[in-house]
C-alpha cells in the first residue's frame, strides 16, 4: 500500500499515478497473470453475452412470442440495476477482504458457483418470470466474479505493463463478446443445451484463471477499519482529483448505450427488420459474430502495442466510440444483411481498439490504487447502467418507432461518448 512519503510511479503514458508495484520491481511482463486476464472476460462475461443475447431471446419466443421484445428489455433492465450495486459492493469489499487465499480469490470462485449454477436452473425454466427472477440473483455472482477480477491488473501489474496487459484483457473481452455469441447461435434450436455449455465453460475458465493468479495469502496486509475515513475512501463515490474519471465514466456510458441498443436485439433485427427466418437468421449471426470476432481480435492485438509505441491510449478510445456510431449508419439506412455485416466490420475494428486501449486509459485515471476495486466497479457502472439503459430505451423504441430508429439513437450516444473521452486532460 502506498503511502504518503511515497514517491508517485510514472505510467506507460507519461502520466503520474500510484501505482502497488513499481516499473523497476517488475522488469518483465508477468505472462502467468497476463494469460489469467486474457481468460478472465471469458469466465464471466462470454457466457452471460451468450446466454443474454443469444439464448435467451429465442427461449423468450419459444414461451411468448407476442411479448418477448419486453421481455428481454425488462431482463436487461431489472438485471442490470443490480450490477450496478453488486459490482460496486463486491469491488470495495474485496479492496478490504483479508484472507488465506487472497483478497480477490473468494469473490471469483463463489460467484462463478452461483453463476453457473443458476444458469443450469434457467434452462430447466419455462416461466418468463422465474427466468428474470433468477437472472437477477445469478447477476449478483456475475458481478462478484467481475468486480473481483478486473482489479488484479492494478494488484499484480507495475505501471509500464499496463498497456500490454489491458491488450490481453481486450482480447479476451472480444473473444468472449463475439465467440460466445457465435458459440450461443449454435444452439438455437436446443436452448437448454446451449446454457448448459455456458454454465460449464464459465467453471472450467475461471478454474484455470485462479490457477494462474496464483494469488497469495493477504492476511499481513493492514486491517481496514471500519470508520467514517474508511467508509468514505473505500465505499463512496471519490471526489477528489476525479475529474478525468468521470469523463471516462461517462464516455464509457454513452458508448455502451449506443452498441447496446443494437446488440440485445441482434436476434429480433435479423428477424423482425430484415425479415429473416430463425435458420436464416442464425446462420446471420455465426456471420456477424465471425466478423465481429476475427476483426476485433486482430485489431485488439495490433492497438495496444501501438499505442504503448506512441504513448497514447486517449485518443484510440476516441476513435473507436467515433467508428461505432459510423457503423450504425448502414443498417440505419439499408434494410438488409448485408447492411449488418458492414456494421460488424467497422464495429469490429472500434470493440477491438476499445477493448484493448480501454483498460489502460481506466488505470490511469484512477483517483487511487488502494481502491482499485471500488472505483473500477463504479467505472464498470458505465457497461451496467448503460445496458440497462440501452435494452430498455431500445424496447421503448421498437414498440414506438421500429427497429430502424435504434440505429439513429446509436449514433447520437456514441458522438457523445467520444466527445466526453476527449475532454479528457491528464491522460494522452
Amino acid at each position: 500500500m502506498t503511502t504518503k512519503n511515497e514517491k508517485p510511479t510514472s505510467s506507460v503514458v507519461g502520466e503520474i499515478t500510484n501505482a502497488k508495484i513499481s516499473d523497476e520491481s517488475q522488469p518483465k511482463l508477468p505472462w502467468t497473470v497476463s494469460s489469467a486476464m486474457f481468460l478472465a472476460p471469458l469466465c464471466w462475461y462470454g457466457p452471460v453475452v451468450g446466454t443474454r443475447n443469444v439464448l435467451l431471446p429465442q427461449l423468450f419466443s419459444q414461451i411468448d412470442p407476442a411479448n418477448k421484445v419486453w421481455a428481454v428489455g425488462l431482463l436487461a433492465t431489472i438485471a442490470t440495476i443490480t450490477s450496478a450495486i453488486t459490482n460496486l459492493a463486491f469491488g470495495a469489499f474485496s479492496d478490504i477482504t483479508r484472507t488465506k487465499i487472497g483478497k480477490r480469490k473468494p469473490y471469483i470462485i463463489i460467484g462463478d458457483i452461483i453463476m453457473a449454477a443458476l444458469l443450469i436452473v434457467i434452462a430447466n425454466i419455462s416461466s418468463i418470470k422465474a427466468i428474470i427472477f433468477i437472472w437477477i440473483i445469478g447477476t449478483a455472482g456475475e458481478n462478484a466474479i467481475a468486480a473481483a477480477m478486473y482489479p488484479q491488473i492494478s494488484d499484480r501489474v507495475a505501471p509500464k505493463w499496463r498497456g500490454t496487459v489491458s491488450t490481453f484483457y481486450g482480447v479476451g473481452f472480444t473473444i468472449a463478446q463475439q465467440g460466445f455469441a457465435l458459440l450461443a447461435a449454435q444452439f438455437l434450436g436446443d436452448v437448454k443445451v446451449g446454457i448448459y455449455v455456458m454454465a460449464g465453460t464459465s467453471i472450467v475458465l475461471s478454474i484455470i484463471h485462479v490457477l494462474l493468479m496464483n494469488e497469495k495469502d493477504n492476511l499481513s496486509d493492514p486491517k481496514i477499519p471500519l470508520n467514517k475515513d474508511t467508509l468514505k475512501k473505500y465505499f463512496f463515490f471519490p471526489t477528489h482529483d476525479a475529474r478525468d474519471f468521470y469523463l471516462a465514466l461517462s464516455g464509457k456510458f454513452f458508448m455502451v448505450v449506443g452498441t447496446t441498443i443494437i446488440t440485445t436485439f441482434e436476434l429480433y433485427i435479423f428477424t423482425d427488420y430484415i425479415g429473416q427466418s430463425t435458420k436464416s437468421a442464425a446462420s446471420s449471426i455465426s456471420i456477424f459474430s465471425s466478423i465481429m470476432l476475427f476483426i476485433g481480435v486482430f485489431f485488439a492485438l495490433v492497438s495496444g502495442p501501438l499505442a504503448d509505441k506512441l504513448k497514447r491510449v486517449k485518443m484510440p478510445v476516441v476513435i473507436a466510440t467515433f467508428a461505432l456510431g459510423i457503423a450504425a449508419l448502414f443498417p440505419l439506412f439499408v434494410n438488409a444483411a448485408w447492411a449488418m455485416f458492414v456494421y460488424a466490420a467497422i464495429a469490429a475494428f472500434g470493440n477491438g481498439l476499445y477493448n484493448s486501449v480501454d483498460g489502460a486509459l481506466n488505470m490511469d485515471v484512477l483517483p487511487s490504487s488502494d481502491t482499485a476495486g471500488k472505483d473500477l466497479g463504479i467505472i464498470n457502472l458505465a457497461n451496467t447502467l448503460g445496458q440497462m439503459l440501452g435494452a430498455f430505451v431500445a424496447a421503448a423504441i421498437v414498440g414506438c418507432f421500429g427497429y430502424q430508429a435504434i440505429f439513429i439513437f446509436a449514433v447520437i450516444m456514441e458522438i457523445i461518448g467520444g466527445c466526453l473521452i476527449f475532454a479528457i486532460r491528464q491522460v494522452r
